[in-house]
């Protein structure tokens, strides 16, 4: 496994593989591993921030790099599976145990007597669904049930209706159970387990249930551990990786007054945190509620599979009632009321859809709901914010340019002390490239002011100092910047971005800042396009030899450069208005109303709180190869929910054609209809890519 060392100190060492490097189960996999060497005495691996953080017996420093460096999570040991799916597990067999038992009793111990009271018992619940179906005006799947086995029952066809019964509770118990499974599957990477918690009150430190929290206690947390709740830091220092809540991959120093969430964790150091929202107010239960709350989001595939079904309902009666009326055979009309295609139709499509949203986390993505996928799939123009998307988001400073007079050393040491209040990645190049050349500076500024996506403006030592783009400094500042210094950066930039510094309304020098697109960038555009794309566009508020550069670079035909923040908005619905399926992908503050705006939006790993709160997909790794998977999947899903439909239909059409002839029972009818909702929802399950696919979701 690879790592860099974040800290070494004898017999303790931390190192970091990278945001995501391993799962949840796999970072429980790597303590017990690592924990089960001699010479180690304690082991935390954190899969938020890929962090591993070991102490160990002194002098066995290079026994530890190499015991990480063998990491594979291919030869890990198998992980358990979480306590809820086994708790699901265990009461699907309870369940199924139950039944079979019930009807073995039934079948062979009761008497006949007993046994049809019993099912006329069991009957009438199947008839007072049904009826109360009719009584809201919607002739259902329940109302269908009901007649059937009301018919058989009315017959004096006690065990064919006894078996009709027993299906239709065993594919009912078979889609509660899949639904649990899938949606267990999908929400346990998000959720987080904290048992007991440590507070301290009047001078003493307790340790309590997470459950006997309340809001007003003071929760102490220490290093390495994850903080179980939103609040307020009251006393203590400590950095805290965020990135669970904000994707930036460095942890955050909080002091006293500072907020600190739930789900993120402490690296260093220790706070005393003022409860604020309990375990389930916090910001990410928002999420995992979120999940369960996704299949309201239903794709429209689902809704119009879900309006058929209800309409091929009322058709069954009229042909059941039609049969009858000419053949007089009420086994033949029976055989019409238990092959029932709107059963498999409505089950099928919603466990499609919620398997292919767990598939999707295990490519690291997260998909708010089903529409979101059918968007995906429908889409025909992809919409690219440039900055942190098609790029690194690492970028670097490649030249300092000096005017009127300035040193270059002074420029930088000027934009580095007003740039170090602002976290975003422009601001980090210009600070560390200052620190690398040891420019040091003092806190001479007034309070500074951040135009979100423009630049910043101060008074420095008296002087009014503005930096940022060039619309930001000349157009909206109205700074001075000469013909000669435009042609001298014009020639320096060669294809980077560019910064003004301005003061007093002149400007007195300019900072050039590399960005270089991703190694996967122009790839991925490659393969997007080969899956029907047929549009790609770049967004940059860069000038136009920036923008044309990278756009030349990535096979990009069309782009947008010097587009401010409100306009990136206005071109996502420009695109719409042509009659386009548009998906944005971005990933900071200013591209959030692009992304509301789109008919279904992409935030990247390191996106900005809001813009992973507005986006409907989150790829949670660091690479744009998870939009190919996530294109292929969505497409997958739409053929696999089609194909369901036809083998439904097709499938169903066959044992009525065979009832109606005579060919087979009301009773083998009911079996092979059920046995054939239940086999395609236990297919719906399977992976949507197949071993082709997945070979072309990496290059």
């Amino acid at each position: 496994m690879k790592y860099i060392i974040a800290s070494d100190f004898p017999g303790r060492i931390r190192v970091r593989c990278g945001k995501y490097a391993f799962t949840k189960e796999e970072g429980s996999a790597i303590t017990e591993h690592l924990a089960g060497l001699p010479w180690v005495e304690e082991v935390k691996a954190s899969y938020l921030s890929g962090g591993i953080l070991m102490y160990y017996n002194k002098g066995f420093r290079k026994d530890v790099l190499k015991a990480i460096s063998n990491l594979s999570l291919r030869t890990l040991p198998a992980l358990p599976e979480s306590a809820g799916t086994k708790d699901i597990d265990m009461r699907f067999k309870e369940r199924l145990y139950k039944m079979l038992l019930r009807r073995a009793v039934q079948h062979f111990l009761l008497p006949a007597f007993l046994r049809n009271l019993f099912y006329l018992w069991r009957g009438y619940g199947f008839l007072r669904r049904g009826w109360a179906s009719l009584r809201r005006g919607r002739v259902s799947v329940e109302v269908l049930d009901g007649a059937a086995v009301g018919v058989s029952l009315l017959q004096g066809h006690f065990n064919t209706a006894s078996s009709i019964m027993f299906l239709l509770g065993l594919s009912e118990l078979l889609e509660d159970y899949t639904r649990q499974r899938t949606k267990s599957a999908l929400t346990r990477s998000l959720a987080f387990n904290v048992d007991t918690v440590w507070i301290e009150k009047d001078g003493a430190e307790l340790s309590i249930p997470l459950s006997q929290l309340v809001v007003g206690d003071m929760v102490v947390v220490r290093t390495g551990s994850m903080i179980p709740i939103d609040g307020t830091v009251r006393k203590g220092e400590a950095a805290v990786n965020q990135s669970s809540m904000t994707g930036e991959p460095l942890p955050v120093i909080k002091r006293p007054g500072d907020s600190v969430f739930a789900g993120t964790v402490l690296e260093e150091g220790s706070v005393t945190v003022e409860v604020r929202a309990l375990a389930d107010e916090t910001r990410i239960s928002r999420v995992v509620e979120l999940i369960d709350r996704s299949e309201a989001l239903k794709a429209g595939v689902h809704a119009r599979a879900e309006r058929i079904a209800d309409r091929i309902v009322p058709m069954s009666f009229l042909l059941a009632i039609g049969v009858f009326v000419f053949t007089g055979n009420w086994r033949k009309a029976l055989s019409v009321l238990l092959v029932d295609y709107s059963c498999a139709i409505k089950l099928a499509t919603p466990i499609t859809v919620i398997s292919a949203m767990r598939e999707a986390s295990g490519y690291r993505i997260m998909v708010k709901g089903g529409k979101f996928l059918e968007a995906m799939a429908e889409a025909d123009t992809i919409v690219f914010d440039k900055t942190g998307t098609l790029t690194e988001a690492s970028p670097r400073v490649s030249k300092v340019l000096p005017f009127e007079g300035w040193e270059r050393d002074e420029v930088l040491r000027t934009a580095a002390c007003l740039e170090e209040h602002f976290p975003h990645s422009v601001a980090r190049a210009v600070v560390r490239r200052a620190l690398e050349e040891n420019l040091l500076h003092e806190e001479k500024h007034a309070e500074v002011e951040y135009i979100v996506a423009h630049g910043i403006a101060t008074t420095y030592r008296g002087r009014r100092v503005v930096i940022g783009s060039h619309h930001f400094v000349a157009e909206d500042e109205k700074v001075e910047i000469a013909g000669e210094q435009m042609e001298l950066v014009d020639k320096a930039a060669n294809g980077d971005s560019v910064i003004y510094l301005g003061v007093d309304g002149k400007a007195v020098g300019a900072i050039c800042i590399s960005d270089p697109p991703r190694t996967e960038s122009r790839n991925v555009i490659e393969r997007l396009k080969r899956l029907g794309i047929e549009r790609v566009i770049m967004l940059t508020g860069d000038g136009e030899a920036t923008a044309k550069t990278v756009a030349e670079s990535l096979g990009i035909d069309e782009y947008r450069a010097q587009v401010l923040p409100e306009d990136k908005a206005a071109i996502v619905e420009e695109m719409k208005a042509q009659g386009r399926k548009v998906v944005m992908v971005g990933d900071g503050i200013n591209d959030s109303p692009a992304l509301a705006a789109a008919d279904v939006s992409v935030s990247m790993k390191g996106s900005s709180d809001i813009a992973r709160e507005v986006a409907d997909i989150t790829l949670l790794t660091d690479r744009l190869d998870e939009l190919v998977a996530v294109r292929m999947l969505a497409r997958e899903l739409i053929k696999r929910i089609h194909r369901n439909f036809r083998f439904i239909v097709s499938f169903n059409t066959a044992l009525l054609l065979l009832g109606l002839g005579g060919v087979i029972t009301p009773n083998l009818s009911a079996i092979l209809h059920n046995a054939s909702t239940m086999g395609i929802s236990v297919a719906c399950t399977r992976p949507c890519l197949n071993e082709k696919n997945q070979g072309e979701v990496t290059p």
